[in-house]
């Protein structure tokens, strides 16, 4: 019996997942670095938290541009450029303490993570748009789900990564070695990536037949057409559903760690891996829920099949939030941490395959607008959650991001995944 090979797009998907799982590593090293960053640097955990929200700004200002970015230059060379800047913003953050002092290191790394978050705005548009080329329809739920797995697993590893290498090189070594793999997968995906899969030559006809190809790059974008997407009623209600349901994200993954470390005085090692464990669930629940979003899409519409896993999920995340400053032991919160991480994720497939089929050719655009809402709410989280937690009131966070959670579940009801938009 012959072997067969495996498709190409998947290992497209593999390099662009590790992209995903790389930016998150980049993004929360500083969060999960932040007990030795404050009293080394001098900073508050009120500071941090500005740190968190100008990464959090320039990522959500780059989403749009982003998504434009990559709908027309395509996924190869944006990646390229995804990891030249982003490897300059990581690498900036360790160096400048040795470079800078008071208000200017500051500023300095106000400007670092800002950059960091513009480098980083293309990356889950631009998959999108890569996935509607190599992927046929059937699947966008499970690549986009399955992309926030490794994402999560990105998160997952952060917490151990960083500890081990600080307590042997220092906060400052464990962020300078981030860029090493950063580096080596830039250069990769250069060679090896495309952007379609009649442009790599190791896609066979077979695998062509399998997907969609629409012959050329989109008409050119007008400010009539990006109008028509950013008020479409499916897009504008994802991107408001998806904006509340990432304050429910942005909490866990930026601010459970120190929670963790801070409130059920977990530390050293442990606290590096009880900190991975709610980002373990997070990918189980994206790969899982991308999965059975489209089981159920195919059974159901994509109407219903993609509304179900929400509706239900999203209430359950909220709950368990409510739950986790409420269990006695620090093991029980950590379970009720990584089932509500669970909860939330299972709906990055639902979202993004929703966006994707409502916009289609469009699909660059219509996700960065989608991401745009998603960062507001990480945007509008952080100096919340930096206020309450500063002062004490974790209960007081963790109620905010299950009120958030249960309403962007409620939003599901008004959106049709199966109207596809009217091109302008």
């Amino acid at each position: 019996m012959a072997h067969k090979k495996i498709r190409v797009r998947w290992w497209i998907f593999v390099l662009m997942s590790s992209f995903a799982m790389m930016s998150y590593i980049q993004r929360q090293s500083v969060a999960v670095a932040a007990d030795h960053i404050m009293p080394a640097l001098h900073l508050t955990q009120m500071q941090i938290a500005w740190l968190n929200a100008s990464f959090t700004a320039a990522y959500a200002i780059a989403q749009l541009p982003g998504g434009l970015l990559g709908q027309r230059l395509g996924g190869r060379w944006t990646y390229v450029l995804v990891g030249v800047v982003g490897l300059l913003a990581t690498l900036a953050t360790p160096v400048l303490p040795m470079l800078l002092a008071g208000g200017t290191l500051f500023i300095g790394l106000l400007v670092s993570q800002a950059t960091l978050g513009l480098s980083q705005g293309p990356v889950f548009p631009v998959f999108a748009v890569v996935a509607e080329k190599w992927f046929p329809p059937r699947r966008w739920a499970l690549v986009n789900g399955a992309v926030s797995s490794f994402m999560n697993l990105g998160g997952a590893i952060t917490p151990v990564f960083i500890v081990v290498l600080t307590e042997h090189f220092g906060w400052q070594g464990a962020l300078l070695w981030v860029g090493v793999p950063v580096f080596l997968l830039t250069v990769f995906w250069a060679w090896y990536g495309r952007d379609t899969p009649r442009e790599h030559p190791s896609v066979t006809a077979d695998e062509r037949a399998e997907v969609i190809e629409d012959g050329g790059q989109p008409p050119p974008m007008t400010l009539r057409r990006l109008a028509g997407i950013i008020g479409n009623r499916d897009i504008a209600l994802l991107t408001a559903s998806y904006c509340a349901m990432n304050y429910a994200f942005y909490l866990i993954s930026f601010w459970s760690f120190l929670y963790l470390v801070q409130v059920r005085h977990f530390s050293g090692l442990e606290s590096g891996l009880v900190g991975a464990l709610p980002w373990v669930g997070a990918g189980i629940g994206a790969g899982i829920g991308g999965g059975l979003a489209d089981w159920l899409a195919e059974r159901f519409g994509a109407r219903w099949g993609y509304r179900l896993v929400p509706m239900l999920s999203l209430p359950t995340a909220g709950l368990l939030l409510l739950l986790t400053t409420h269990v006695a032991t620090p093991y029980a919160a950590v379970a009720a941490l990584s089932l509500a991480f669970l909860a939330v994720e299972l709906n990055e497939g639902p979202y993004w395959a929703a966006a994707m089929r409502v916009a289609r050719v469009d699909t660059g655009a219509a996700t960065g607008v989608l991401n745009t809402g998603a960062n507001l709410g990480g945007l509008v989280s952080q100096p919340i959650v930096g206020l309450l937690s500063g002062a004490g009131l974790w209960s007081g966070a963790f109620f905010s991001g299950a009120v958030f959670a249960i309403l962007a579940g409620v939003a599901w009801l008004w959106i049709d995944a199966d109207r596809q938009k009217t091109l302008a």
